[in-house]
């Protein structure tokens, strides 16, 4: 049975969730409360960020709790190492706005529920004149303001008292296989909030995808690009780049200039490993559209939707990443003395963007 991927939501001071029912009624979460470990003497103990380097041990506080705590110090190690692979596999949209520095990041993750942001309009002309005393007009931007939701996105799983004290008592390593499959399942639905058609909202806000933001640019081509592969034609090489131009075209003509990533549902990946011409053997469908000008990658999106493509400008005025908590374990609840709760949760929320005007960097080839 698959583990079920819960999103948590909290604005305007309402909740939906367990989790953020937690942070409304706590005004926070303590994360480092949530991570409790058996120290070597046989009592409980939490590790709590004080702030600065975040990779210097004094930025670090240790303190006694009057909390049961289930896992020692090098369980919880393993368990967080196990996680960390499954963070960075294959999620190709989430992670090219980590690697291409698009995130913003929250101060206070636990205690912002809503992320406030503004569109400014146009304003101000430069006057010519040859005195340079002569008024201009009189002007200023119009700012617009908006919400976005910030969810806590997590998935349960449980380790059986019997499981880990014969972990232990054997010399065994713990068994990180339920975190790996929560951790995979909590990126895998990060992935979705940018390539699936289905959006959040709540508290006035609303999560968008790059699919169903309301600004996109949506351009139709002639046809799909496996019609062009299974067509006797020697020009499918030609007709993909063609369509490739036509969509950096269309974000030229909303201001949007590069650079840019292409992405394509996993259908077309091995399209574009056919040669380009016969004319040119050698030099692939995807060799020959790395050429564009401004197109830094051809990306595959295994949740993107069939015959799709996008072209997304990769600067923070079309897309975000608003981090408050990467993904991570902590304790969750104890039933009686043989369970024990866990969550893999992360606060993240991938944020698309328009200007004031509706300019989008955005294009969606559809048919």
């Amino acid at each position: 049975m698959e583990p079920n991927v819960q999103i948590d939501f909290l604005a305007n001071g309402s909740a939906q969730g367990a989790v953020a029912n937690m942070a409304i009624h706590q005004g926070s979460l303590n994360v480092g409360a949530m991570r409790p470990y058996i120290g070597k003497d046989g009592r409980a103990y939490m590790t709590v960020y004080k702030g600065g380097d975040p990779k210097s041990p004094t930025s670090y506080a240790t303190s006694t709790i009057n909390i049961n705590a289930t896992l020692r110090r090098d369980e919880w190690k393993a368990l967080d190492e196990a996680i960390l692979p499954i963070a960075e596999s294959r999620l190709n949209g989430i992670q090219d706005l980590i690697s291409n520095g698009l995130t913003y990041n929250l101060g206070n993750a636990m205690g912002t529920t809503v992320l406030e942001y503004h569109d400014i309009s146009d304003a101000m002309e430069a006057d010519m004149t040859m005195d340079g005393v002569s008024r201009g007009k009189g002007d200023r931007p119009v700012f617009t303001h908006h919400y976005l939701p910030i969810p806590i996105i997590h998935v349960d799983y449980e380790i059986n008292a019997r499981v880990l004290a014969a972990s232990r008592s054997m010399g065994n390593p713990l068994d990180t296989t339920s975190a790996e499959r929560a951790a995979r399942k909590v990126a895998e639905k990060l992935e979705k909030m940018l390539f699936t058609n289905t959006d959040y909202t709540f508290g006035g806000g609303t999560i968008y995808s790059y699919l169903n933001h309301p600004d996109i640019n949506i351009l139709t081509l002639g046809g799909h690009w496996d019609d062009y592969a299974n067509s006797t034609s020697d020009s499918v090489g030609q007709k993909v780049l063609d369509d490739v131009i036509a969509m950096k075209q269309e974000a030229i003509n909303h201001y949007f200039y590069g650079p840019y990533m292409l992405y394509i549902p996993t259908a077309y990946e091995t399209i574009l490993d056919k040669d380009f011409s016969t004319e040119n053997p050698g030099i692939t469908i995807r060799e020959r559209i790395l050429k564009v000008d401004g197109i830094k990658g051809v990306k595959v999106i295994d949740t993107l939707t069939a015959n799709n493509v996008l072209l997304v400008q990769m600067t923070s005025d079309v897309v975000r990443l608003v981090r408050g908590l990467g993904i991570q374990n902590v304790q969750w609840d104890t039933e009686g003395k043989f369970v024990t709760k866990f969550k893999v949760l992360t606060i993240q929320v991938p944020q698309i963007r328009s200007d004031a005007n509706g300019n989008c960097g955005i294009v969606l080839s559809t048919k």
